[in-house]
């Protein structure tokens, strides 16, 4: 009687609230004018299973049969069979219908009338379909079609998200690695205990049945992992060639797997992936044998820790890391989120979202990971560095991976000409600009703007001033020239090519002198007269006048000519007027690093 109770009470309650995501109001009478017949129990039955199919897909629901949608109490006016056929509809009329989570199915009297409630819990990892294969989903007052993908992927992404957060049974402290706990505990506050450590980062709550560990303490500092995770596991495969292959074709030449609680797993996965990071040693100029890294070392640990950090668990497979002849793929499994784009990681937006949340906030707090679009804009800005190809990233069905290229962004033709300026140590932006002068191409400040691929003038003034200043890139026009040709042509000044790139070759960095403290009417024919008198030269350049005098770069194309200069005392005589000359001292930006970067 008290159940019978409860349930009126559950209805009259469901009817004044009124239809909403958790509640829908089913009529047993036809709507259409004029006929107000009962409906037909096939057709009621099949509404019955749509329904609690949408609700079982979504959040769970009750649904009320025998009330109007504004909720009038019409009752269901069938006939005792008919209305257990209805009770049976969700047997009947949903596949796999015995594991639906059915809570209630009651026929109950609400005044005069009848009315069905059927109650359906929350489908937990399982898809339910009606009887003739339609996936339906509650969304707000709506039951609408979904595929039965995208509704799994809801699904797992739910439960991964509140993975790292359940409380495990039978877990104690005693199941964690104590000294890894205590050390962790004393690098985040010097004195505190492990038990006040797991409960400051929410990794325990105390109980009356004692302190309570949530997965991801377990996750984190278990002492036997395998006990708690079968797959908390990093797998790096040598693979030979530019694809796996199976069977008689098989070409994997090593594997090795390491296994171990996140905080171990992220530093013996990183010895055991570093060896294959660099080729054979070479030798080098100075007679030694040098290390020659294929790929940068800071990016390849960033997406191993992000692949280790940021997988979903709830799937019990290892990271899997795959090197090619190539590349090297950095697998973890899950998708991504789906409030997390691949467009938006690509474009380095920082998108900020960890699906391991508390694993995540205890590996940030102990400084060993960032926000995954962090993490990842810090791994497209080393490959960038190091003049190597854009990182790939693929969302899979299952997997998220991040591929890693050895190949550089620029060919052996101009991989060879770099080689030429190694002495200058140049910026990533600086071997751009060179590039783009290859083979004596002229330059306009556009030409340079679209090389670096920015606007920034302070970026441009930057980078083109080391250059400017260390005779690498040399004016074929001065700025008055420029603005005089731009306004003959119809064109923008930014537009008119006004710059070349020395060539090492034909202009030895040993060929090159400063000339200080220029007067005034001493013009670039001047200088290139009296220089021309002790040999060949190649280029002169005054710079930009500042006060009464100038200074100005000349090369010339016998390096020995400079030799016999400075053994005479680094003076020339110009016109009447005497001028020190001296080697250039390396340019070095004043807010930047050696290379101007």
């Amino acid at each position: 009687m008290t159940d019978l109770l409860l349930l009126m009470t559950r209805v009259t309650n469901a009817i004044s609230l009124g239809e909403g995501h958790f509640r829908e109001f089913k009529s047993a009478f036809n709507q259409t004018p004029g006929d107000h017949r009962p409906r037909k129990v096939t057709d009621i039955c099949t509404d019955i299973a749509r329904t609690l199919v949408a609700f079982a897909n979504a959040d769970g629901g009750d649904l009320l049969v025998g009330v109007e949608d504004d909720g009038r109490i019409t009752g269901v006016p069938h006939t005792a069979e008919q209305v257990q056929a209805l009770l049976n509809a969700p047997i009947t009329h949903v596949m796999n219908g015995e594991h639906l989570g059915l809570q209630h199915k009651s026929l109950i009297q609400i005044g005069s009338e009848h009315v069905l409630l059927f109650s359906v819990s929350k489908g937990s990892g399982r898809i339910f379909q009606t009887i003739d294969g339609r996936t339906v989903k509650r969304d707000g007052l709506q039951t609408v079609p979904i595929h039965a993908e995208t509704l799994l992927f809801e699904q797992r992404e739910r439960a991964s998200r509140t993975f790292d957060s359940e409380f495990v049974d039978g877990a104690e402290v005693s199941s964690l690695d104590l000294d890894l706990l205590r050390g962790m505990a004393a690098r985040y506050i010097p004195g505190m205990t492990p038990e006040l450590y797991l409960q400051q980062l929410g990794l325990a709550e105390y109980a009356a049945g004692g302190l309570r560990l949530r997965r991801a303490a377990l996750l984190l500092f278990a002492r036997d992992i395998l006990e708690w995770h079968p797959r908390s596991q990093v797998r790096i495969l040598r693979v030979m060639g530019h694809e796996l292959k199976q069977g008689v074709d098989y070409n994997v030449l090593s594997q090795e797997t390491v296994t171990g609680n996140l905080l171990t797993l992220q530093a013996s996965a990183w010895e055991a992936l570093r060896p294959f990071l660099s080729q054979s040693a070479t030798l080098g100029s100075d007679a030694r044998f040098q290390q020659r890294y294929l790929y940068p070392e800071l990016a390849c640990r960033e997406a191993l820790i992000n692949a280790i950090t940021h997988r979903d668990y709830t799937i019990h497979n290892s990271v899997d890391v795959f090197v090619y002849d190539d590349r090297m793929e950095i697998s973890s499994p899950g998708r991504l989120l789906s409030t997390v784009r691949v467009e938006d990681l690509t474009r380095l937006n920082g998108v900020h979202e960890s699906r391991n949340s508390l694993v995540a906030k205890c590996l940030r707090e102990a400084g060993y990971v960032q926000e995954l679009g962090e993490g990842m804009r810090r791994i497209f800005r080393l490959m960038e560095e190091n003049a190597l190809r854009q990182p790939e990233l693929t969302n899979a069905a299952t997997t998220f991976s991040v591929t890693l290229f050895h190949r550089s962004v620029f060919t052996e033709q101009q991989s060879a000409w770099l080689r030429l300026f190694d002495e200058w140590h140049l910026s990533q932006l600086q071997q751009r600009i060179v590039v783009a002068g290859i083979g004596g191409h002229e330059l306009s400040p556009e030409d340079i703007y679209e090389a670096i691929n920015t606007h920034d003038r302070d970026t441009y003034d930057r980078e083109v001033t080391f250059l400017r200043r260390n005779g690498l890139l040399l004016e074929t026009l001065r700025a008055d020239q420029a603005t005089s040709r731009a306004r003959a042509t119809g064109k923008s000044k930014g537009g008119i090519k006004r710059f070349v790139i020395a060539n090492p070759l034909t202009t030895p960095p040993s060929g090159r002198i400063v000339i200080h403290h220029i007067p005034r009417d001493i013009t670039e024919k001047d200088l290139e007269n009296s220089l021309g008198r002790h040999g060949k030269v190649v280029y002169v350049q005054l710079s930009k006048r500042a006060g009464r005098t100038a200074r100005g770069i000349a090369i010339m194309s016998d390096p020995r000519v400079v030799d016999r200069l400075l053994a005479s005392g680094g003076v020339i005589s110009v016109r009447e007027h005497r001028l020190t000359v001296q080697r250039p001292a390396q340019y070095v930006a004043e807010d930047a690093s050696p290379n101007g970067s």
